[in-house]
């Protein structure tokens, strides 16, 4: 089976895997991957049920928008795809979910991920403030993000989380810890709230 071959039928099994967990609806998320360093990647179409994605539904984009395979309607995210690509010539995977519980937490700020960060799948973690979904300024600023401060995942206020990795499941992987541990840090925010219980020190103080 040939690499293009490869990455088509991983990109379909991640979109639907990612429907299936309820961390994308049914026509909302995208995933995209290339060849490492190619100047085209295969992207996830638009207004297409996710949770029956076929590879045979994947169109070829090269890295200025332009079609190159595929009869359907990319993503309307594919800016932001094209983007990191070109910013990240290490990176050949992009995922765009809609992690529930990380994106309502990204209401409290950066900081509120430095915890989860220490995970070595999760990598650093960047937050984005709000922008039209598909437009330049959103891929700019998640661009920004991955490229220049060097995140791995991007948490979209309002809207979602992209991971980027070195195949559609490594950024699959990063965007179901992100939401593992954040479910962990919200439920311990409420429980505190709730309770009054103070936060324990940090490992080493007393």
């Amino acid at each position: 089976m040939s690499e293009d071959a490869e990455l088509r039928r991983e990109i379909a099994r991640v979109a639907r895997r990612l429907y299936e967990r309820k961390l994308i609806s049914a026509l909302a998320g995208n995933v995209s991957a290339r060849p490492r360093g190619a100047s085209y990647f295969w992207i996830t179409p638009s207004g297409v049920f996710k949770g029956e994605l076929s590879e045979d539904s994947l169109i070829k984009v090269d890295l200025e928008g332009s079609i190159l395979e595929g009869s359907l309607r990319p993503s309307i995210e594919w800016r932001m795809h094209a983007l990191i690509y070109k910013r990240r010539e290490d990176v050949s995977a992009v995922v765009h979910a809609h992690n529930p519980v990380a994106t309502a937490l990204s209401a409290l700020g950066e900081g509120v991920f430095a915890e989860v960060e220490e995970s070595i799948l999760v990598g650093k973690v960047a937050v984005v403030p709000p922008a039209p979904p598909g437009s330049l300024e959103l891929a700019e600023m998640v661009a920004d993000a991955i490229a220049e401060r060097r995140a791995s995942l991007v948490v979209l206020q309002r809207h979602g989380v992209v991971a980027i990795g070195e195949s559609p499941l490594e950024a699959e992987a990063r965007v179901e810890a992100l939401e593992e541990a954040a479910v962990s840090l919200a439920l311990e925010i409420l429980l505190r709230s709730a309770t009054g219980l103070r936060r324990p020190p940090e490992r080493g103080q007393r």
